[in-house]
């Protein structure tokens, strides 16, 4: 009984938690490949990861710039030098989001390309 346990686990593990919205219908939702693009961001693999969602790349490089700023704003105490863009990112997000969605969506229906197979 555990091994079966182990076994389905280790098999979500692999091919990573289904997609209900993709299930469902077919398409790809908005977060479609953000797993598989962490998991290839984690393994140095930044073309990949852009490839299966550029979101993931997006953030990790935002992040690490915000961050950085941060920290030296603080230590040199010079407020101006943290970008502190929150919404000017978080917008920009949204569109990288929506234009991946759409991109991997028009080709998987009308070039017959799965993008994330």
């Amino acid at each position: 009984m555990t091994e079966n346990i182990f076994y389905v686990l280790e098999k979500i593990i692999r091919q990573g938690i289904p997609c209900l919205f993709h299930l469902i219908t077919g398409l790809y939702c908005p977060g479609c490949g953000g797993t598989r693009a962490a998991l290839y961001l984690f393994q140095g693999k930044v073309l990949k990861s852009a490839w299966y969602h550029p979101l993931v790349v997006y953030m990790a490089v935002i992040g690490s710039l915000e961050f950085i700023t941060f920290v030296i704003s603080k230590v040199r105490k010079k407020p101006q030098l943290y970008l502190g863009h929150l919404v000017t990112f978080t917008n920009i997000g949204v569109v990288i989001v929506i234009l991946n969605m759409i991109v991997k969506n028009y080709m998987l229906l009308f070039m017959g390309i799965d993008p994330l197979p």
